[in-house]
């Protein structure tokens, strides 16, 4: 049963990256366009203001996925990913403090192409690129929190 899920799981990104953006018209990218633009606000967890982990878990919920609080706690959680095989939906964290110690103290939602969105303190939320100068050295690892049935019910592009 493990093999076949890896398999369709394979195959539906092999799909999906083939399409253009591996992120165009998922109900996943419904959720984050909803909020994009939404403000930063520090423990904020609604539309009304984001802080990074408030947004994550305010997008997963609308999945029926509960995260913990903290980016530091969801870096915790689901299955460390490589960077070079991410997939729509994983979670991706950052060292923002300035220390570049491997703390992590941000995170976002990877959206395909290379991209994210996330809740930016100074821009509120957006999309940059994990290979952006700022956040490519800053960056520390990810985790997949998504189990496959969830991947093709809001990641897959429909």
């Amino acid at each position: 049963m493990k093999k076949v899920t890896i398999l369709l799981l394979g195959l539906v990104i092999m799909l999906a990256s083939q399409a253009g953006s591996a992120f165009a018209d998922s109900k996943l990218n419904g959720f984050i366009d909803d909020v994009m633009g939404s403000p930063y606000k520090s423990g904020g967890t609604t539309s009304k203001g984001f802080d990074c982990s408030g947004f994550t878990s305010y997008v997963f919920e609308k999945m029926g996925i509960e995260l913990p609080r903290t980016s530091a706690a969801q870096a915790k959680s689901g299955t460390k990913v490589a960077k070079d095989e991410l997939v729509p939906g994983d979670l991706v964290f950052f060292d923002t403090v300035g220390s570049n110690n491997s703390t992590v103290s941000h995170v976002g939602i990877y959206i395909g192409d290379g991209k994210f969105a996330h809740s930016s303190s100074s821009r509120g939320v957006v999309t940059d690129k994990l290979s952006s100068s700022y956040y490519e050295s800053r960056y520390v690892t990810a985790r997949r929190v998504m189990d496959s049935e969830s991947f093709v019910n809001y990641a897959e592009v429909k």
